[in-house]
């Protein structure tokens, strides 16, 4: 996200970054999250912040970690205000990722003082509304992060909302990333022999992709020419498709944690007709507890377990900066729609849906439906599943 507004500017570019890199710490110590929400809430004058990667197996979800307030109405929260019960939580849930939903952009005020959960349980603490972002989701994963503000402060602004929005591919790298390493945490003093026993795939690289240390999962990988691959000793992903995204991910990472934004969340490196496997890029940054894997600049996780992909709405608008509706076109007609079918499942009309192929035409530099047909083919999985979904609609 290019614009950013006023928040941001009030902030400064430096404790934005600040904060940007205290979310990927995270990935090595998760007993961070409580102070990176602790500094959203001071950003953006918020009474608490919270964030959860819950299950999608049931309706309540599970505190990760919050910036301080009343542990006993936290509780009250969990265990009395289901899914349906909190304003804004299911529009958040079902809409888009990295869109914030601000509860009086969703109801009116009078509307959200007539419920239930804020007459028996915000008014008492004198809270006035939330807004909710959605960071994560994957099949058997949501993430969220809300903040809830007090009653004697403004409505959250738009810029605040930015703000958010801003954060929330940082939050999707850094708890995907942490999800994957599990309870195997990385010591930041022997960080190698660490590396080299987790189950999951580790390549460090330099800049420009050179590989400088691969653990025992990822040689593998690398000897088995797939779904990574040496070539000059730099690494590649096998799918020739997003060679270049992972290159640029890679540089990307290397420049600034805050100039990453969404590039390398997911990207689908398999080749198609081959298990799926998409990577996660960690930026190495100096001056952070990452900073142990130096040299190295980019840190590229690799994942094999299908549950932990991003869904393919998400992999397209990584890959192609398509916004969540171009990319739920593109994924109607990739996988053989008709533009007339395509508009009827999306409750759509004909001229929306041109107007959106056109701009999808233009981000993935294709001319006809057949080519956006051929892209979705090449891409493999994740996305190889679309191409059931003709026989469905």
């Amino acid at each position: 996200m290019q614009e950013t507004g006023g928040v941001v500017e009030r902030l400064g570019s430096e404790v934005l970054g600040s904060i940007i890199g205290d979310i990927y710490d995270c990935v090595l110590n998760p007993e961070g999250w409580a102070g990176v929400m602790t500094r959203i809430t001071k950003a953006i004058d918020a009474a608490y912040t919270t964030i959860a990667l819950a299950s999608t197996a049931d309706n309540h979800g599970r505190f990760a970690a919050q910036s301080p307030w009343d542990p006993m109405q936290m509780r009250v929260l969990q265990e009395d205000y289901d899914f349906d019960a909190i304003p804004g939580l299911k529009a958040a849930v079902v809409g888009d990722i990295d869109t914030p939903v601000a509860t009086l952009s969703h109801m009116s005020e009078a509307e959200l003082q007539q419920t239930p959960f804020f007459q028996n349980w915000a008014k008492p603490q004198g809270l006035r509304e939330g807004c909710i972002i959605k960071f994560v989701h994957t099949p058997d994963r949501i993430g969220l992060m809300g903040c809830t503000t007090r009653a004697d402060r403004e409505i959250i602004s738009v810029e605040e909302q930015r703000f958010m929005a801003l954060l929330s591919p940082h939050l999707r790298r850094a708890s995907l990333i942490g999800d994957l390493l599990d309870q195997a945490r990385v010591t930041a003093s022997l960080y190698r022999q660490a590396l080299d026993h987790l189950a999951v795939p580790v390549v460090l690289t330099g800049a420009n992709g050179a590989i400088l240390h691969a653990n025992g999962a990822a040689q593998q990988m690398l000897s088995a020419q797939g779904p990574i691959l040496s070539r000059h000793g730099l690494l590649q992903a096998q799918n020739p498709a997003v060679v270049l995204a992972l290159q640029e991910a890679i540089a990307s990472a290397a420049s600034a944690d805050a100039s990453l934004g969404s590039r390398g969340i997911g990207l689908p490196i398999s080749a198609p007709g081959q298990p799926p496997a998409v990577a996660y890029i960690l930026p190495l940054t100096e001056g952070t507890a990452r900073a142990a894997f130096r040299p190295a600049r980019a840190a590229v996780f690799v994942s094999t377990t299908t549950s932990a992909s991003p869904l393919p709405e998400a992999v397209l608008t990584t890959l192609f900066d398509l916004t969540p509706a171009e990319a739920r076109v593109l994924l109607r007609i990739g996988s053989g729609l008709s533009a007339p079918r395509s508009a009827v499942s999306l409750g759509i009309g004909d001229n929306t849906l041109k107007t959106h192929l056109n701009r999808i035409f233009a981000k993935t530099g294709t001319r006809r439906q057949a080519d956006l047909v051929k892209l979705i083919s090449d891409m493999g999985a994740p996305l190889r599943p679309i191409g059931a979904a003709p026989s469905q609609e």
